[in-house]
């Protein structure tokens, strides 16, 4: 390659990679905030921690990230080749030996590199993150005294088992207990304590009170009896669902996971759903190599106008609007119908190929150069 051609090359993706940044962070935190709004509820209203907060929403990063790649990708090769167009430095490197491959070549090697993280993500990372997510959700709605144990409010678990506590203290004692248990329709129980807290043990979570007493009505024989405690365990397993219950949703698996599901009921009857996921993590890194070639197609084709590429620009976010819609479509289908699978990989394919063709042709249509016979203009 002619070094000064590597020069160039080297401006042109110096330019790119500051506007890429900074569209992925724009676009991954206005996402990734929407995203964590809905656990406010449980630092507001649940007492949830900061910290645990936190984890919760950065365990969705991954799947926010393999999203918004590709977009960012578009953006900051449209905006810097948009730019370099409106400034005639394009027009300066074709006059330097550049063709549409070469000057494309940039923007290329970062959608590639882009590809090759998208694939880390939706491959690892995203499964990873959504399983811990997963994981962490489900051990906070077994930690029944951070999630369903308010202070200062009648507190329902189930549909048979009421709980009131006075107050809270910081080290998850909880002062002033009443709890209705009419689990047993014909004999419920009335407890009142005063103190207890929530304590997990290997056969389940369990609710210990101290100093109180225990009501318990016979409504067959009408015959109330009355017990005094200095401890007592609530049993609370059946509220709370077990680790090793909770069936992977495609999400949450990893590829070999997807192709090739476990035996259970529940995997045998969502395998074409898992197998069309699986085949949509293949797919989806390949966007930004899709989604790239569509923003150079749109500036570097065609004939030079220096009032810009407005209409370009939009029917270039028309048609990666177009691509990404079709995508999520055929997934959903292939669920239904896997011989549409392929699609899934000829819908890139195609707009990949239409776009090269393009770049290699010098646009969808002859160019119209400027008549410099009349102009006056010499020979340069």
């Amino acid at each position: 390659m002619i070094p000064g051609v590597r020069r160039l090359q080297k401006y042109i993706l110096r330019q790119l990679t500051g506007p890429f940044v900074f569209f992925l962070l724009s676009l991954t935190g206005v996402i990734w905030l929407t995203q964590s709004l809905r656990f406010v509820d449980l630092i507001i209203n649940k007492g949830l921690s900061a910290s645990y907060f936190g984890q919760l929403t950065l365990l969705i990063l991954p799947s926010v990230l393999t999203i918004i790649l590709p977009i960012a990708l578009f953006a900051g090769v449209l905006y810097v080749y948009n730019n370099l167009d409106g400034d005639s430095e394009i027009v300066v490197m074709r006059a330097s030996g550049l063709s549409n491959l070469a000057l494309a070549r940039p923007a290329l090697i970062l959608a590639l590199a882009t590809t090759l993280v998208g694939y880390f993500l939706s491959l690892y990372l995203m499964p990873t993150g959504q399983r811990a997510f997963k994981d962490m959700k489900t051990s906070l709605r077994t930690n029944l005294s951070y999630v369903l144990l308010q202070e200062g409010t009648f507190n329902t678990i189930g549909d048979s088992l009421t709980v009131y506590i006075r107050a809270r203290q910081s080290g998850g004692e909880m002062l002033g207990i009443l709890v209705h248990d009419s689990r047993e329709r014909q004999r419920p129980v009335t407890m009142i304590a005063e103190k207890g807290a929530m304590v997990r043990t290997e056969a389940g979570p369990r609710f210990i009170m101290v100093n109180g007493n225990r009501q318990q009505i016979d409504q067959g024989a009408g015959q109330l009896s009355l017990l005094q405690f200095d401890r007592y365990a609530l049993d609370l397993t059946q509220f709370v669902q077990r680790d090793d219950d909770r069936w992977l949703e495609p999400g949450e698996r990893y590829l070999h996971e997807l192709f090739w599901p476990g035996a259970g009921a529940d995997d045998q009857a969502n395998a074409a759903r898992m197998r069309a996921e699986g085949h949509d993590r293949l797919a989806s890194p390949l966007y930004s190599l899709a989604f790239a070639l569509i923003a150079l197609t749109a500036v570097l084709t065609g004939e030079f106008n220096r009032r810009g590429r407005r209409w370009r620009i939009v029917l270039a976010v028309g048609c990666i609007a177009l691509l990404r819609g079709a995508g999520l479509g055929l997934v959903g289908l292939s669920a239904k119908i896997p011989a549409l699978i392929p699609l899934l990989y000829l819908n890139i394919a195609l707009v990949m190929a239409i776009c090269l063709f393009a770049l290699m042709r010098g646009g969808m249509w002859p160019h119209r150069w400027p008549d410099l016979r009349h102009s006056g203009a010499g020979p340069v």
